[in-house]
This record gives structure tokens, sequence and C-alpha cells, in this order.
């Protein structure tokens, strides 16, 4: 996918970058020891390899001058810090970071070099798994996730971003989603539906957010891409840089649940039915993600409609779900 935000780096930036996080340690000899990783939509990434026959990733943050959405400033700082906080638990299968610097001298914005996961993105092999073996893994994220949001916090919204924050959960959700129409806003973005209407229709369902009163650490970006598999299982888990404190159901296994499905990582998860509160913001959640989708289309200059589409295909049943309901 490609997007502006990306901040790719020559051979010989990765080098010094290589140089600094790992004291002795330099590139490897040959011409494919730095290799951009391409499926990620925000971040530049690469495979790297070693002197000492190590193979790692390097991630890199856009640069500072780059256009992003409100809810992105500070990301990489927020990703780092949840991949320290749940490495603490063995259940989680999170990378180690091996450098994280913030110091930009030999790069123009923040980077971090983790481990490399052993096995194949599930996105690229899941289809080939037997129907078993992929409703086993598919479990095992749900058992995943439901360790993740284990953790709790002291407040709701984001850690890069105190403007997005709140003492409860409703004030915190509707922060958040007015600064995405924001954001859309000074784009002009379009969505099918007027701001007001979209304003009035999580208005509309708001109380529903008061249920929850514990900030609990929601990955919220979990899909097969940022999963590994190897022999079966789940090897590792990536990408936690829009984690935020919030609402376990904002997680991408449950945005089933607005389409009437019950999928095996619910199961794993151990939460297979809903009251209509809990319906209703598995639906505001849904909207969101579609929201934030299609804004940030307005901000990177994809190369594709993929996303757009995508995103209005949970825009739309999910605002006429919440204007009927």
């Amino acid at each position: 996918m490609e997007s502006k935000t990306k901040n790719r780096k020559t051979r010989e930036q990765v080098a010094g970058m290589v140089e600094k996080a790992f004291g002795g340690v330099s590139l490897a000899a040959g011409e494919d020891v730095v290799t951009e990783l391409k499926e990620g939509w925000f971040n530049a990434a690469y495979n790297v390899r070693l002197s000492d026959s190590r193979e790692v990733i390097l991630k890199i943050a856009p640069p500072v001058s780059a256009e992003v959405m409100t809810y992105e400033k500070n990301i990489m700082t927020t990703e780092v810090a949840s991949m320290h906080l749940v490495a603490q638990n063995p259940a989680i299968p999170v990378p180690e970071i091996y450098c994280f610097d913030t110091d930009r001298d030999l790069c123009d914005s923040d980077y971090f070099f983790m481990e490399k996961l052993a096995g194949d993105n599930l996105e690229h092999v899941k289809a080939s798994l037997p129907p078993e073996l992929q409703a086993q893994i598919d479990q095992s994220i749900g058992a995943i996730i439901r360790e993740i949001n284990g953790f709790t916090g002291t407040y709701f919204g984001y850690d890069g971003n105190d403007s997005l924050r709140s003492k409860t959960w409703r004030d915190a959700f509707i922060k958040i989603a007015d600064s995405v129409l924001d954001d859309g806003l000074r784009k002009d973005a379009e969505y099918g539906f007027s701001v007001d209407d979209i304003r009035d229709a999580i208005l509309k369902h708001a109380s529903a957010l008061e249920e929850v009163t514990t900030p609990q650490l929601v990955h919220w970006d979990a899909w097969d891409l940022n999963f590994f598999v190897k022999e079966g299982r789940i090897t590792g888990i990536l990408d936690f840089e829009r984690a935020l404190w919030a609402d376990p159901l904002m997680e991408a296994q449950f945005r089933a649940v607005t389409f009437g499905d019950i999928s095996e990582s619910l199961k794993g998860y151990g939460k297979t039915s809903f009251t209509h509160a809990e319906e209703a913001r598995c639906c505001l959640y849904t909207l969101h993600l579609g929201l934030v989708m299609k804004t940030e289309c307005y901000y990177r200059n994809y190369d594709t409609d993929f996303v757009s589409n995508l995103a209005m295909q949970m825009i739309v049943p999910t605002m006429k779900w919440l204007q009927e309901n």
C-alpha cells in the first residue's frame, strides 16, 4: 500500500541506524540485506540482516512534517510502551524491542528495531490452512486479545495524546469520534452522511457507553495481517501503535457482531452473547473504524480505492442501525 506517510530510508541511512542501535554490529554484506516490508499502511518498515547473522525488523515513523490525523500523533511512543507492557504476560507473544530511538540525529523521525517473528503472516497463509486449523488459530487469537484486555489503566483514551483522554469512556469516545470528524472536515471528506447526522447518531446511543467504567488496554488493530503463525500456532502479534485505554468491544474481533456473526475468535475470547447496549457499542465502534479509514484516505493519498470502499461498507450499515434503533 503506497502512502505519503511512509518515511523510507536509504541503505546507508539504515546502516547508520543499525550501528547506533547494536554497537559493534553492522549490516551484513550483500545487496538484499535491507528489504522493505510493504504490507503496512502508515509506517515504513524493513527486514534488516545484521553482520552477526540476525534478522531484525526496523520500523520508522512518518516524518515530523507529515500531516496525520489527530489520534495518530505520537503513536510510535504508544506502540513501544504498549509492547513493553504486554510483554509482562507470557501468554501474549509480542516481539522484543531492541532499541527505540527518539534522538532524530540519524533519522528525521522516531524509529525502533525489534525481534523478527518466526513463521508466516496469517493474512498470507490462512486460506491455505485446513478449516479446523483456521478455527483453532482464530480461537487462539481471541484468547490472546482477552489477555491484552486484562491490563487496566487510570484514564480512557490515548497514551500519546492527552487531548483525547477523559475519566469517563463516554466523554473519551465522543472526543475521539469528534476528532476524526474534525480531521475529515479539514479535508472536505465525504461519508455518505452529513457530519451532523453522524454526530447525532453517536449521541443517540451515548448512554450505552456509560456502562464502561474500567479502562482496559485495547489493541484495536488486531487483524490477521498483524499475526504470525508457525506449525499451527500463533507466534506473534504486531502493531500496537493504535492501542488505547478503552472498551474491549472496540477490538477488531468484535466487528463481526455488527454484521450478525459469532466468530471463532469470539468463542476463543469467551464472549458470544451481547446485550442491546453492547450491540449499540459494537455499532458505534464499527462506525468509528469506518470513519477513521475513510478519513485517512484524504491524508495518505492511497494509490487504490480499497480502503475507501471498505470504509463505506462499515459506515452505511452502522449508520442505518444507529438511526433506526
